[in-house]
């Protein structure tokens, strides 16, 4: 049935479903792992490189998370050449914003122009939908510390911690069980979540849901979004950087690499 239906992005089926658009979410949920979860300090972004040769030349860009703006920084998980159209057009968006403003686009507007794009590749005949799926991390003065996650379809929502590509259903779990929800004495979002909780539960999460015998800065990007001087500061943790979060929470690494 769903082969007379999934010629094109704007043919329903009779259940109401638009399969392109299933199919490209299919598509994300075999992409390397991207994780975000937000504290009280900050956020963490943490995701999963693709496998390559030894022999490939290492490029400086990251491959999975990307600076959107200066309080903005995203991973992605889904078809790499897709993220880097929806990056690039989210950071002219933004360079428009501050030009006519003289201030930062605020996070969820940012992230609601980078949807309203998505939803229009699936509503018009000839183009198909963005395989690609954004967590979204930011700061602004209005809300704070923010984190968003978007799909194909061009929906987006706001997480406390999230998960987006393989695994995500088992990830998802983990953070549900492990993140500490409950508000601290000021009322701020994030609860008692400090930057160390988030950067250990990130370890801990993706030490579960990636499927390697060992976890290494090879294999992984690190990004946090803080406060420095009142300002928003995002950091892309080199691959040092890296190996030594590995080794200061390997207490709860460790057990997965036992299993």
């Amino acid at each position: 049935m769903a082969r007379r239906y999934d010629s094109r992005t704007t043919i329903f089926s009779p259940e109401g479903r638009l399969y392109q658009v299933e199919y490209a979410m299919e598509a994300i949920s075999h992409a390397g792992t991207v994780i975000g979860v937000l504290s009280k300090d900050g956020i963490v972004l943490a995701a999963e490189r693709q496998a390559t040769s030894n022999l490939l030349e290492q490029s400086l860009d990251n491959e999975k998370i990307y600076e959107m703006n200066d309080n903005v920084v995203a991973g992605v998980a889904g078809h790499a050449a897709d993220a880097n159209i929806l990056i690039n057009q989210s950071r002219a968006i933004a360079q428009r914003y501050l030009l006519k403003y003289d201030s930062p686009m605020p996070v969820e507007q940012l992230v609601r122009r980078l949807c309203d794009m998505k939803q229009g590749y699936t509503q018009y005949g000839g183009l198909r939908p963005f395989g690609v799926s954004f967590l979204c991390a930011g700061w602004d003065t209005t809300f704070g510390f923010q984190l968003y996650q978007s799909d194909p379809a061009g929906n987006y929502s706001s997480w406390k911690a999230a998960c987006i590509g393989e695994n995500f259903s088992n990830a998802q779990s983990i953070l549900k069980q492990e993140y500490k929800d409950e508000e601290g004495g000021s009322g701020v979002v994030g609860g008692q979540m400090t930057m160390d909780d988030a950067l250990k539960l990130t370890c801990q999460v993706l030490s579960k849901t990636i499927d390697t015998a060992k976890l290494s800065s090879k294999k992984l990007e690190f990004a946090t979004i803080t406060l420095k001087d009142g300002k928003p500061f995002i950091h892309v943790y080199t691959s040092s950087e890296i190996d030594e979060v590995l080794k200061t929470y390997e207490s709860v690494i460790k057990p997965a690499d036992s299993q």
